[in-house]
């Protein structure tokens, strides 16, 4: 047997633990990084997905709804720090915090965006922005999940231009606490959080910081943005604050400026960049199923040259991209944290989802603007992740900074 022959026929890999998880998709093997107990873990995590997710999945994307039935069960999962994976004290590895990821997004972008909004944003802003004390105190609760938060950011009228656009307010009292009014738009999962993680700028000082706000703080409302064509299970917020008032000890004690902030999305940016190589993971293997039973002209569609040229460039697209981000994640893991490596892998990973999905949907033709083979889904929220965390084009200005030492973001 050749050992393309091999490959394909899923024989038993180098962990002994049977087939492997990504044989397709995975063609260079990148999952042979990972331990047998991570697999494991990450075996239990696809199960869960493949039956009792996956059945659930078209049916309330039509509806924009996300599948509540789905929510306990996948924190009961315990995937942000496994038992096994923890023992000797230390935290669970990048590579498996990646590959979870992409595990999630290969099924669907608004799961995978759920349980990232808890264990990538809301972790983050913990980790980074909170003193030892306060970490102390939150972050076990963060982990499993008995303090749910969320990353508020974004404004209505500020997205790229956050840094120095930032439009909501925090006012120091006489009594030492904060008042909070402005407004937070796109905050997934923000009306089952517990609290939203608030950015806002000092009146006093015009410096950026950080609070833990309460949802159900009076002056918090929250609203559900509907009409959405992308994302549709992930419930986005509009956040409005007036005259809301928060204590000193719920401010992130170690955000102080912008550049905190920034810390934090350095960090954060490469889980989206594992979202968007597992989105392409689930939409070539959802087209490679189309082609290998579908038939035209009496004969199946894989076996045509024009479309195994596609399924050629959607491999290689997966492929380039789960390089990149195995890569960023290990010079991660030795504590290398840029803000023009992490900005390139979102924005070169993003670029080819979009022509990874664009693809998949050519090839499955007609039926692939349908929600019965997948491939649709895929392709409508692959926009989104295509904007959030940073455009392409805000993405390639921080790298193109890097490369020539000049700016050239608006002043």
């Amino acid at each position: 047997m050749s050992a393309t022959t091999e490959f394909a026929a899923g024989v038993v890999s180098a962990a002994g633990l049977g087939s492997r998880l990504y044989e397709v998709a995975d063609w260079y093997d990148a999952e042979s990084l990972l331990t047998d107990d991570e697999r494991r873990v990450l075996g239990r995590l696809r199960t869960f997905l493949d039956e009792k997710a996956r059945p659930l999945l078209s049916e309330y994307w039509e509806r924009g709804e996300f599948p509540e039935e789905l929510r306990q069960p996948l924190v009961d999962l315990d995937l942000m720090e496994p038992a096994e994976l923890v023992s000797d004290g230390q935290p669970a590895r990048g590579i498996y915090q990646g590959f979870r990821i992409f595990e999630l997004a290969r099924t669907d972008a608004s799961l995978a965006t759920f349980y990232t909004a808890q264990a990538g944003l809301f972790r983050t802003a913990i980790r980074v922005g909170a003193s030892p004390e306060q970490q102390r105190e939150w972050m076990p609760r963060v982990v499993d999940f008995s303090l749910k938060g969320v990353f508020s950011l974004t404004e209505p009228e500020h997205g790229s231009d956050i840094a120095g656009g930032l439009a909501t307010t925090a006012r120091r009292e006489d009594d030492g606490g904060w008042v909070i009014d402005g407004a937070k738009r796109w905050i997934g999962g923000a009306a089952t959080a517990d609290v939203l993680a608030v950015f806002a700028r000092d009146v006093a000082d015009s410096q950026v910081k950080a609070f833990l706000v309460p949802r159900e703080a009076p002056g918090v409302v929250v609203e559900k943005i509907h009409r959405k064509t992308a994302l549709r299970m992930m419930q986005n917020a509009h956040i409005t604050l007036d005259g809301v008032r928060v204590t000193e000890a719920d401010r992130l004690h170690n955000v102080n400026s912008f550049k905190d902030v920034a810390a934090m999305l350095r960090a954060m940016r490469s889980d989206v960049a594992w979202i968007a190589t597992g989105i392409q993971a689930g939409a070539f293997e959802a087209a490679l199923r189309y082609v290998r039973e579908r038939e035209q002209f009496g004969r199946k569609l894989g076996s045509f040259q024009l479309v195994q040229e596609k399924l050629a460039r959607m491999l290689g697209n997966v492929t380039a991209s789960l390089s990149l981000v195995v890569r960023l994640t290990e010079q991660q893991e030795r504590g290398i944290y840029r803000d023009q490596d992490s900005a390139l892998a979102k924005m070169q990973t993003s670029l080819a989802m979009r022509e990874t999905v664009a693809l998949a949907r050519e090839v499955v033709g007609g039926n692939g603007i349908t929600l019965d083979t997948d491939v649709a889904r895929f392709h409508a929220d692959a926009e989104a992740v295509y904007s959030y965390e940073g455009t392409h084009e805000i993405n390639a200005l921080i790298v193109g900074r890097a490369l020539t030492g000049a700016s050239a973001f608006a002043k």
